[in-house]
């Protein structure tokens, strides 16, 4: 491993809206490069989108009124790996995208995680949100519609918001690839003291990834619960670049 040597970035979770699945293990193992694997819960993987805007975006020794805002997707894939410890856990993301164009350039250069271009439609109140996204390269579009719920609605992965809470809380690393041919990964550290999730109750629900039956044979990926972050302080440290193989 080759340490990185971008900068710690601090921001506000605006609103971090996860959508998530369960996938048969062997679909989305599928995905993965070694030496990552699914982590299961309850049999099923637990694959999503993470819909994202960030407000006050810049290096930590910055001052918050020069960050920047953004909208913001990540497909992401709960993994697990052996350490030097034992067992750990994180995210693969296969794929980012933003809907700003600095962030496209930065990402890979200023920052660990290289970055699409996305046009995002947004619509919020304080119960009820609406996000859709297309990729400019035409490949991947989603929409999704949820409102607040005071508890978890049924879910068969997690039996309650605060499980639900706890498993994510624990996914905080998240590694995706690079353009260098697939042989090394770029990593970013979540880190808040202020982790708050509120369940959702998901109205409607469409992605071209979790949607494509070849990617996803029928019945291997199904939608599960929604959660959602909103106004939340926290850092993202780089992580040493990580070696693969497909």
């Amino acid at each position: 491993m080759t340490a990185l040597r971008q900068p710690r970035l601090a921001s506000v979770v605006e609103r971090r809206l996860l959508v998530n699945y369960r996938v048969d293990p062997e679909a989305a193992a599928r995905l993965l490069p070694a030496p990552l694997r699914p982590q299961l819960v309850r049999g099923h993987a637990v694959a999503g989108l993470c819909l994202l805007r960030l407000g006050r975006v810049r290096p930590a020794w910055a001052p918050a009124s020069l960050g920047l805002r953004s909208e913001n997707v990540a497909h992401r894939i709960a993994v697990e790996w052996d350490g030097p410890d034992g067992v750990e856990t994180g995210v693969y993301i296969p794929r980012r995208d933003t809907g700003s164009r600095l962030n496209a350039w930065a990402g890979g250069r200023i920052f660990p995680g290289e970055h699409g271009l996305a046009d995002f439609t947004v619509d919020e109140s304080a119960d009820r949100l609406r996000v859709a996204f297309a990729t400019r390269d035409g490949d991947l579009r989603a929409e999704v519609a949820v409102e607040l719920a005071a508890e978890l609605p049924a879910s068969r992965l997690f039996s309650d918001l605060a499980e639900a809470s706890a498993f994510f809380r624990c996914g905080s690393r998240g590694f995706s690839p690079t353009r260098d041919g697939g042989v090394r990964l770029d990593g970013m550290e979540l880190h808040t003291d202020a982790w708050r999730l509120e369940a959702c109750r998901v109205e409607s629900a469409a992605s071209s990834f979790f949607d494509d039956p070849e990617r996803f044979p029928p019945g291997s990926a199904e939608l599960d619960c929604a959660l959602v972050m909103r106004d939340v302080p926290v850092a993202w440290d780089p992580l040493p670049a990580t070696a693969v193989s497909a």
